[in-house]
């Protein structure tokens, strides 16, 4: 699994190089000293999980994770306890206090592990590796966005997203009782999407194909769907040909 430290300490760095030397699964693609290097490393390497400090210059780790289409697993590793409860709001998958203690790093590995395992399992392919996994990482939809509103953080997972629905350069995500506010167009989401589970509905909406429970026609050709615990979506005139023509298929 590859990996990405981001601290700018390079003694930290160096000593949480040494620690992972017992995880050969590890493989350390990289390391930042600040958000900016940091965003770049992550476009290149598309690493799978990442060793993040939260005070850096240029921005916070939540500012970092704000900033990604695509977000890896994170461990926070930091020298201040008091972001601890931020950052199992947006379900980082462990906190370890510097200096950081081998027993502590094997428990969050094993963490990350046990995620990996769960995530297999869902995709009812446990035997496929992570080197495979790693290497189709460019081409997948995305499949979370960390989601940044206000005081409030998120790393929202896009199937359980019943609709996006766009407000001018903003996107309103409708995820459980949450309405939390995404800080792109809704073009620029589209793209990244899965369109075997998103379908563009109408100018201002993108609907979860898995939350349809009905669908009854509308005036003027136009179709009218009834989302699982949600509210009923226009389907426009030019786009329900589309629709039907997928229902056939």
């Amino acid at each position: 699994m590859k990996a990405l430290i981001v601290d700018d300490e390079p003694l930290a760095r160096r000593e949480l190089r040494r620690l992972l030397t017992a995880f050969p699964w590890v493989q350390i693609a990289g390391e930042a000293s600040d958000v900016d290097e940091a965003h770049r490393q992550m476009q290149v390497l598309q690493p799978q999980l990442m060793f993040l400090d939260v005070q850096m210059p240029g921005g916070t780790g939540f500012d970092l994770l704000a900033q990604l289409d695509r977000t890896p697993r994170v461990i926070f590793t930091t020298a201040y306890d008091h972001y601890a409860v931020k950052a199992f709001d947006v379900s980082a998958l462990d906190y370890l206090l510097k200096p950081i203690e081998p027993e502590r790093l094997a428990t969050a590995l094993a963490k990350v592990r046990g995620a990996v395992a769960a995530e297999r399992q869902k995709e009812k392919d446990p035997t496929a590796p992570d080197s495979s996994r790693d290497e189709r990482m460019r081409e997948e939809p995305l499949d979370q966005l960390f989601v940044r509103d206000g005081p409030q953080c998120w790393f929202v997972p896009l199937r359980e997203v019943s609709v996006f629905t766009s407000e001018g350069n903003y996107v309103r995500l409708h995820w459980g009782k949450a309405r939390p506010l995404l800080g792109r167009s809704l073009i620029t989401l589209e793209e990244k999407l899965d369109p075997r589970r998103f379908f563009r509905a109408n100018r201002r909406q993108i609907v979860n194909l898995d939350y349809i429970t009905a669908v009854e026609l509308g005036d003027g050709g136009r179709l009218h769907v009834q989302l699982r615990d949600g509210p009923e979506i226009e389907i426009s005139r030019r786009q329900a040909r589309v629709f039907r023509a997928r229902s056939t298929i």
